[in-house]
């Protein structure tokens, strides 16, 4: 064989879709395992007293469905605070019926501007822990649904004292539109499997924001809120703090219900622009290892180089067969074991994965990422700074 550049290319290519086959199997194992976990009852329940915190920027989607989820929690002692920075935010008359809801249950409404930092989610948080009465905080974002045994789970591994923060992952709901499918899609087929394959090398070493429980003493080691409140993924932040401390952080069995509206394919495509732009700062090398998540566009690349090293077209097409069908599986074992199974739609997946790599090959030509209508820098330290 002489070693031209498009054999080369070509071998590459072809052994690129070979290492995609092979994290295609092993997410797919991952996510059947996970799946019977969520399925066992909670082993232990400690009755930690606990406060909810529960950030708020204008109106989500059925913001007060997510929002009662919250307040229906089966377990003894615990607070539940909004919070949102402006007295004109129109959330605040949502928040406050449905605090009237719930006349028996500790909730409460916390409006204060103060900024601490470029991450204004953060800022909410340190005004709202100004009021809050126990020693584990519980961090949700508003655009979460959990069922009423969620704190249950959440505060189960709490009873390990080498635990000093928990976290979830969470599946999409598509609220309604093409464009909430397929971010649905993004949640599902793609964050979810491969945030489970970390587990497999050893502890879990950061958090996910659909939630994030942790030891007060512990976040109040580590500097804080304060200490968060520059970063742009400050869940992984948190998780690395905790981790810093000498605690475990430790992943719950449990599926957080992230209920998903976007507007338009643009909303998407920026939307997980700061997402892939948020990661490739704090994980440079995982998510240019990720490429090999990119199993479709990578089956084309690798049909493109076995036609160029002689096979047959229908030999050449073999690869984007098999990329479907692994496609397919792993979005129906996602969709029907850790969903509602209201987002499913295999036909969406080429389009799905096209839009993927695309924002993958964006990710790279720049820095900056929209977020709650503001636009970022973020610095090589993960670190946000407001663009000019």
């Amino acid at each position: 064989m002489v070693f031209t550049i498009p054999t080369v290319l070509s071998v590459l290519a072809l052994s690129l879709f070979v290492f995609a086959m092979g994290y295609m199997i092993v997410a797919t194992g991952r996510v059947l395992v996970f799946r019977q976990k969520t399925r066992h009852p909670v082993s232990s329940s400690n009755n930690l007293p606990v406060t909810v915190l529960k950030p708020i920027c204008g109106m989500e989607f059925e913001l007060a469905e997510n929002l009662r989820s919250f307040c229906r929690q089966e377990y003894a002692e615990h607070q539940v605070i909004f919070g949102v920075r402006e007295k004109t935010d129109p959330a605040i008359p949502v928040i406050e019926a449905v605090i009237k809801e719930f006349p028996d249950r500790d909730i409460s409404l916390v409006v204060d501007d103060q900024i601490i930092g470029s991450n204004y989610k953060i800022s909410n948080l340190a005004n709202m822990a100004k009021t809050a009465k126990h020693g584990i905080f519980v961090i949700s974002d508003s655009d979460m649904r959990v069922s009423p045994d969620y704190l249950q789970r959440v505060t189960a591994p709490f009873g390990d004292s080498k635990v000093g923060a928990t976290t979830c992952l969470y599946s999409g709901t598509a609220a309604k539109g093409l464009a909430s499918r397929l971010g649905a899609m993004f949640v599902n087929d793609w964050f979810l499997p491969s945030a489970l394959i970390p587990t497999m090398f050893g502890k879990l070493k950061f958090c996910f924001g659909a939630t994030m429980a942790v030891r007060r003493n512990v976040l109040e080691d580590f500097g804080g809120f304060p200490a968060l409140a520059d970063f742009l993924a400050d869940d992984y932040m948190l998780g690395k703090f905790v981790v810093d401390q000498g605690y475990d952080v430790a992943l719950v069995p449990y599926i957080v219900e992230n209920v998903i509206l976007e507007e338009d394919l643009k909303g998407v495509f920026f939307h997980e622009i700061r997402w892939a732009r948020t990661i490739r700062s704090v994980q440079p090398g995982g998510y240019a290892a990720s490429i090999t998540t990119e199993i479709f566009p990578l089956s084309i690349f690798a049909a493109f180089g076995a036609f160029t090293l002689g096979a047959s077209i229908s030999m050449s097409l073999m690869p984007v067969t098999i990329a479907l069908g692994m496609r397919t599986i792993l979005h129906y074992a996602v969709c029907r074991g850790l969903t509602n199974g209201k987002s499913c739609g295999a036909w969406l997946i080429p389009v799905r994965d096209m839009l993927s790599f695309a924002v993958r090959i964006y990710s790279f030509c720049g820095t900056k990422v929209l977020w709650r209508e503001r636009e970022f820098v973020v610095l090589a330290d993960n670190r946000l700074k407001v663009a000019k």
